[in-house]
């Protein structure tokens, strides 16, 4: 019974999925992915949507349990001794992007008045992955739908521009094709937005810049387990502060109940990848699924999100992506000069 209640919330964001993937499979280079256009497609029916209870349940099991299991599967795709091999010169880049942009970026959220969740998720998707690292981190913060689309949207926009301008800027400094694929790899967000730019410059660039790109990827473990820790040290101060005023708390504040026990499963994918030899053609088609279920997740996400809502927040968090992917894109360079690497 509970299911058949569901099943109308379930379905309707697997059509968009289906859509969004079509879609995106007529474009002639991947200037857009189809998370992102599926997120789009669900922000414009949620109008409509939003009148009734009858889609409410299944959204929600597909925006929160959906992407779970999606990111789980994710781990089988990344082998993490390979990825380590080829992209251990990229590391250094990455520890210093990082640092600005979670370092910069909450310094920047206070500025703008931005709420901790919304700030970090953008910050999140410009430092890590784009779309997989703010659907992690926003399953371990409870952050809101809204916030998840407009950290999306502010990632993506930065991208649309980087993938034209990175091309020319490279060529411009005379990089080398490992130079510009740690470039990209490192201070362009989205993975399909990292494929684009690198193959857009060589093929020797695209290949390098897409394992950069997944050694960036390894980072959503130690990034979702930090943040995990502050949202349980949150929400034991709330218990604090409301046993004080005399209020019976009705959660059981804990690790255990916190722990995010998803990201577990992506590592042990991780580590059965690393370990055992597996069939290429199980590996392609387990990533594909997980990407399916993740553009499932996210055309959810985006019925449970009003342009309205989005509105209201203003052009502050468009403000802040920007600002802190200009950083990182500044910061790479600089770094990678420093290394003898340009």
């Amino acid at each position: 019974m509970r299911f058949t209640k569901m099943l109308p919330g379930i379905v309707l964001p697997v059509s968009i999925a289906v859509l969004a993937c079509w879609l995106e499979s007529l474009l002639p280079i991947p200037l857009i992915g189809s998370a992102v256009i599926a997120m789009f497609i669900g922000m414009f029916l949620n109008q409509w949507v939003c009148r009734t209870d009858l889609f409410a349940s299944g959204l929600k099991f597909t925006a929160k349990k959906v992407l779970k299991f999606a990111i789980i599967l994710l781990g089988l795709s990344l082998n993490i001794t390979t990825i380590l091999d080829v992209g251990r010169m990229s590391l250094t880049v990455m520890v210093f992007t990082l640092l600005t942009c979670f370092g910069g970026g909450y310094f920047i959220g206070r500025a703008l008045g931005l709420n901790w969740k919304l700030s970090n998720l953008i910050s999140a998707g410009t430092g890590i992955c784009g779309g997989s690292a703010i659907a992690a981190i926003s399953s371990v913060i409870d952050a809101d739908d809204n916030d998840v689309a407009y950290a999306m949207s502010a990632t993506f926009l930065f991208d649309m521009a980087m993938i034209v301008l990175f091309p020319i800027m490279g060529r411009a400094l005379g990089m080398t094709d490992q130079a510009f694929g740690i470039w990209a790899g490192t201070a362009v967000n989205d993975t399909s937005s990292v494929v684009a730019t690198g193959y857009a410059f060589s093929e020797a660039a695209g290949d390098f810049a897409t394992m950069v790109k997944l050694t960036r990827t390894l980072t959503i473990i130690p990034s979702v387990l930090v943040f995990a820790f502050i949202q349980l040290h949150i929400k034991r101060k709330e218990a604090a502060a409301l046993q004080q005023e005399g209020t019976a708390l009705k959660a059981n504040v804990s690790l255990r109940r916190i722990f995010p026990w998803f990201i577990l499963g992506f590592l042990a994918m991780s580590v059965i990848a690393s370990i055992f030899q597996l069939p290429a053609q199980a590996v392609s088609s387990t990533k594909q699924i997980s990407k399916f279920l993740m553009v499932c997740a996210l055309a959810a996400i985006g019925l449970n999100t009003s342009f309205a809502s989005m509105k209201r927040a203003g052009i502050r968090p468009m403000l802040h992506g920007f600002i802190i992917s200009a950083l990182v894109v500044i910061v790479a360079l600089l770094v990678e000069m420093g290394m003898g690497v340009v």
